[in-house]
């Protein structure tokens, strides 16, 4: 059966074929950094990371570019108004390019606990400024952008007639009043920024031949996917609250500089709400990560996210992570049984219907939810066979394959932790004994490196 996946371009579901066989090139947009992780970011790469994972288990290569946005991003994502790091680098009393590495660090350590595959290539806006400046150049020559005599850069949206094609609105309805501001020098409303002048005391700027300014949103991600993925690539990812005008203004801008296609297939997913309304930092209903998985261990976290079909809406719900928490850890329970027998069992006609059918799911435009209800009948027939006595050392095979592509590791949090209090303990003993042997010296080394680890430890008298 052949891969098939939802493009948002054609509005249709059609069979994945890359442009270079056995190879993907693949850009899904990062966060902006400028606040901490919370569950809308969790889905979106976890939703990206499942994709990445099954492309992987098939065969493929795939070079997966994510980018960093640290600088551009106006509020209310329209073009006048402040940047949303610099607005929180006021807030914090720091530098904006502090606040871009505090949050960039607390992103990526947020993705490590989800077992979010790190990309290929993560790549920040800042860093490729002079190749957003020649993207613009290019535009002007083409006679697609103007320049203002305030020095702001804008491209004219009426001139490119295929605009409107990802959101499928038409332009009367792609205007810009739906944003917070709409900036005065424009020729059109809908118009879109490619080059802002920096006024005031903005700190991120840079040289440019319209003046001192800094770049709009939509360009770095044209630019940094062109830069490592080619004029044409294979996929593109995000959330669908990035379709506009984030997406619809990139597939614009990149098109009339490359004269190329842009990308074959546009995937993206769904929103999580609470309660019905989007979850957002500038909507202030979000739940961070840090706090959520101070209750929940974040392969719950994943393992619930995955129990929805990326592009369905996700109701966040507290009640529903326990029980996705309670379902996994039952099939992690199970995978431990098998994982221990070291047989080598002869392979199951069921086990390989139910991993054909895992297969199928994730065919049919990456079917998580589907997808796990086979990884369901996999432990229920594995607690099977161990009750009947039966050898199902090779089923551990199966749960391998599936957890890979699911992303879920076989150990929880509670098991890992419950490790290192074991191992605390041990050390413990050891210098219990030291000390009552009169070895303070080794005693005391051993304590001092515990420290250095941030781990303190109290001496009992002996």
């Amino acid at each position: 059966m052949a891969l098939k996946v939802y493009n948002s371009l054609t509005k249709s579901k059609q069979e994945f074929v890359p442009i270079e066989k056995g190879h993907v090139g693949m850009y899904v947009c990062g966060p902006t950094v400028y606040g901490p992780s919370h569950v809308g970011h969790a889905r979106t790469y976890v939703n990206f990371d499942t994709i990445r994972r099954y492309l992987l288990a098939s065969g493929y290569s795939v070079k997966f570019v994510e980018n960093i946005t640290d600088v551009g991003h106006l509020v209310g994502d329209g073009d006048n108004g402040e940047d949303k790091i610099a607005k929180q680098a006021a807030k914090e009393k720091t530098d904006p390019y502090a606040i871009a590495y505090k949050y960039e660090c607390m992103f990526f350590d947020c993705m490590d606990k989800l077992n979010v595959l790190r990309p290929t290539i993560s790549c920040r806006a800042t860093g490729f400024i002079p190749e957003m400046i020649e993207m613009v150049k290019e535009i002007l020559a083409k006679g697609y952008g103007y320049v203002t005599p305030r020095g702001n850069v804008y491209f004219r949206v009426r001139d490119y007639h295929k605009y409107g094609q990802l959101s499928n609105r038409k332009l009367d309805e792609a205007k810009s009043g739906e944003r917070i501001d709409v900036a005065d020098d424009k020729e059109n409303p809908e118009d879109f920024a490619l080059w802002k002048s920096a006024e005031g005391g903005h700190i991120m700027r840079w040289d440019s031949p319209w003046g001192v300014g800094y770049p709009g949103w939509h360009l770095e991600c044209s630019v940094m996917s062109r830069k490592f993925l080619g004029d044409t690539f294979d996929i593109h990812g995000g959330g669908l609250d990035n379709i506009f005008p984030h997406h619809e203004s990139e597939f614009a801008q990149s098109e009339v500089a490359t004269g190329k296609p842009f990308v074959h297939y546009f995937l993206h997913n769904n929103l999580v709400t609470v309660n019905g309304t989007k979850m957002g930092k500038s909507l202030g209903n979000f739940v961070t990560l840090d706090d959520l998985f101070t209750r929940h261990s974040p392969m719950a976290v994943r393992y619930f996210i995955l129990n929805y079909h990326y592009r369905s809406p996700l109701d966040f719900n507290e009640t529903e992570i326990l029980k996705a928490e309670e379902q996994l850890n039952k099939i992690l329970e199970t995978y431990q049984k098998v994982a221990v027998l070291h047989k080598n069992g002869a392979k199951n006609a069921t086990a390989d219907a139910i991993y054909a059918n895992f297969v199928a799911a994730m065919d049919e435009d990456f079917n998580t939810p589907l997808a796990i209800s086979e990884l369901l009948k996999l432990s229920k027939l594995a607690n099977a066979m161990l009750v009947a006595g039966e050898d199902a050392s090779a089923l551990a095979d199966y749960f391998d394959k599936m957890f890979y592509i699911l992303g879920i590791t076989p150990k929880t949090e509670k098991q890992e932790d419950k490790s290192a209090e074991k191992l605390l303990d041990l050390v413990g003993e050891i210098r219990a004994e030291l000390r009552a042997e009169k070895n303070y010296a080794l005693s005391d080394k051993i304590r001092n490196k515990l420290a250095e680890l941030g781990v303190t430890s109290k001496d009992k008298k002996v």
